[in-house]
């Protein structure tokens, strides 16, 4: 037996996608109202990892989203920064070029993201190179199909290797959880992608329906809490794909403080990938429309 299948034989990995359901409801119920607060959206703000992934990105324009950044510590003097940039690889020197904030991170996507399907030597290098251009974190995608078909050493096999030319950087993994369809397959997943070396482990690429889901999320911090106690590793956590409104980003929160508490409420541990969140923080911290980045 593997080392890969041997590792999720210590856990339970056979879930019930009702339960969860059910779970996700009554945590929210208990949670939610108290969560809303201006207070717990700066913390939200400063969470997101703030993304621009697009077919029509170009120099000019990453340039100026950098900026964008930058000048949102002039006139915001009274709110945290966004935890990170987040850019196709090929723009992390640009990102690292322009950017004038200390405390803001720069990730790439890497390993060829969304699909993963390609040679894992072209993945590999994608991260190395990355890094060697001023990323701090790599976000790449587990092979779904490696994962679905149970072909776990080939998966996680490439996510160690991507870890090592990671080197200093941290390594978010992406299980693209709308792909992997219920909790059980999530759940092992999440135990594989921390046990290959991940820092942290991420719902989804945004690029597929659905998303980020509550229930995957559920189910992934459930995962972390197990694995703390287990192997004494804490891993972070970061949901993305569809999160817009200030409701959606509680959500997020309300599970990460109940079921893993205070120590991951920070940029260390907890991200959330988003492009449009950050203007609706922005205008329910203020109660007027703020349209920023």
């Amino acid at each position: 037996m593997s080392k890969y299948r041997e590792i999720l034989n210590s856990y339970n990995c056979e879930l019930s996608d009702d339960v969860v359901k059910s779970a996700v409801i009554e945590l929210l119920e208990k949670n939610m109202a108290q969560a809303k607060n201006s207070e717990v959206y700066k913390l939200l703000f400063s969470l997101i990892d703030l993304t621009t992934l697009n077919t029509t990105d170009h120099l000019e324009h990453v340039t100026k989203f950098t900026q964008r950044v930058n000048a949102f510590e002039t006139e915001f003097p009274e709110m945290p920064s966004v935890a990170a940039i987040c850019v196709y690889p090929n723009f992390a020197g640009v990102v690292r070029s322009n950017l004038g904030v200390s405390n803001v991170n720069i990730a790439a996507v890497a390993g060829g993201f969304p699909s993963s399907q390609t040679f894992t030597e072209i993945k590999v290098a994608e991260c190395a190179l990355a890094v060697k251009d001023g990323a701090d974190e790599i976000d790449i995608v587990i092979n779904v199909g490696n994962m679905i078909a149970g072909e776990y050493e080939e998966m996680c096999e490439e996510i160690e290797e991507q870890k090592a030319a990671c080197g200093e950087a941290h390594l978010k993994v992406i299980l693209e959880t709308g792909a992997l369809k219920n909790a059980s397959t999530i759940k092992r997943a999440s135990i594989l992608s921390m046990y290959a070396g991940g820092d942290f482990i991420k719902t989804s690429t945004g690029k597929m329906e659905p998303a980020a889901t509550l229930e995957a999320a559920y189910v992934m911090c459930q995962s972390i809490k197990e694995y703390y106690e287990k192997e004494g590793k804490m891993i972070g956590f970061k949901p993305a794909g569809g999160i817009v409104t200030t409701e959606d980003a509680l959500g997020y929160y309300c599970i990460v403080k109940e079921i893993l508490g205070e120590e991951w409420l920070n940029p260390e541990m907890f991200r959330l990938g988003a492009s449009r969140l950050a203007n609706n923080l922005l205008t329910d911290i203020y109660g007027k429309e703020v349209k920023f980045f």
